[in-house]
């Protein structure tokens, strides 16, 4: 199991940077500088303290630049990278409301990407079937791979969707 912990923690820094890499779509130059700032600090440290002050800070972002799609992706992003890395911890829950929270301001933002938006999506079950196997697991199998497989049909370019895909087939191959 902590092999398994250890994996999904190290996916989440991974998929951080690749998110980090990939967009490049923030449209002010300062929200995407203090975004990048906040992000590098998991680089340094994957504690779950730090995903909160993470989100926190993507959040006081948010606040100061509302109609940016890119705050509020990564609020999403990291919340539920938190929650894959620790699906039974105590904050997780709040922080997979955040994720919907963002995600549904995401979808009143028509500048928004829809393959990012997608992606979040089919990662959002991702983590519910990660929380419950057994009882999520065939709920959202579906959801998760429509989902991933539109975020990449609307964008073959997507890494993260195709790293979150590729990830979620090695674990149902596990189960």
């Amino acid at each position: 199991m902590t092999s398994r912990i250890f994996n999904f923690r190290l996916v989440a820094v991974v998929l951080t940077v690749f998110a980090t890499l990939s967009l490049g779509h923030a449209q002010d130059i300062p929200v995407g500088a203090l975004i990048g700032q906040s992000l590098s600090k998991l680089q340094q440290d994957s504690s779950p303290e730090a995903f909160q002050n993470c989100v926190a800070e993507l959040k006081r972002i948010d606040a100061m630049a509302p109609g940016s799609a890119a705050p509020k992706y990564y609020i999403a992003l990291q919340s539920l990278n938190f929650a894959v890395t620790n699906p039974h911890a105590e904050q997780t829950e709040g922080l997979i409301s955040e994720a919907e929270q963002a995600i549904a301001q995401l979808e009143e933002i028509k500048e928004a990407d829809h393959s990012d938006l997608c992606t979040l999506k089919g990662f959002l079950y991702m983590v519910r079937i990660v929380q419950d196997p057994a009882k999520n697991g065939q709920r959202y199998y579906l959801d998760v791979m429509n989902y991933y497989e539109k975020a990449l049909k609307l964008n073959p370019d997507n890494a993260l969707a195709s790293q979150l895909q590729e990830k979620f087939f090695e674990g149902m191959r596990a189960q």
